[in-house]
């Protein structure tokens, strides 16, 4: 049951922010060539990635740590990691790159997160039953 009395308390709320504690972005990627008959394996795929952070931003400004934590070669699927301070300038690179080996190619960056778990499932493509 409802009393006056309760009217005489306002309503409080607390916000809470939860700094994000993780030193590292996690990329899961799709890169997409015009020519399906090219084979690229997780070295070749790290070395393209370095060559095109090479071009926007030279020696120095690509010389950062990433890390190809996976990579499928039948899909040409990879998942990154990068500090959380390097990851505009990957990202950047990755957007602008647009060859490989002198073939047209492209980027699709299809999930960024600072949790390498959020990266095991995508509701954009879950099919449901």
């Amino acid at each position: 049951m409802w009393h006056a009395d309760n009217m005489s308390e306002p309503a409080s709320y607390e916000r809470r922010v939860f700094k994000n504690t993780s030193v590292y972005h996690y990329m899961k990627i799709y890169l997409i060539l015009d020519s399906e008959d090219k084979m690229l394996n997780a070295a070749h795929f790290k070395q393209m990635i370095i060559a095109a952070l090479r071009d926007l931003y030279g020696e120095i400004g690509a010389a950062f740590p990433f890390d190809v934590l996976k990579f499928e070669e039948d899909t040409l699927t990879a998942v990154l990691r990068v500090y959380n301070s390097g990851l505009v300038k990957l990202w950047s690179a990755l957007t602008l790159l647009g060859s490989y080996h002198s073939e047209p190619c492209a980027v699709r960056v299809a999930q960024v997160s600072p949790f390498l778990l959020a990266l095991s499932g995508n509701s954009r493509e879950l099919e449901l039953d």
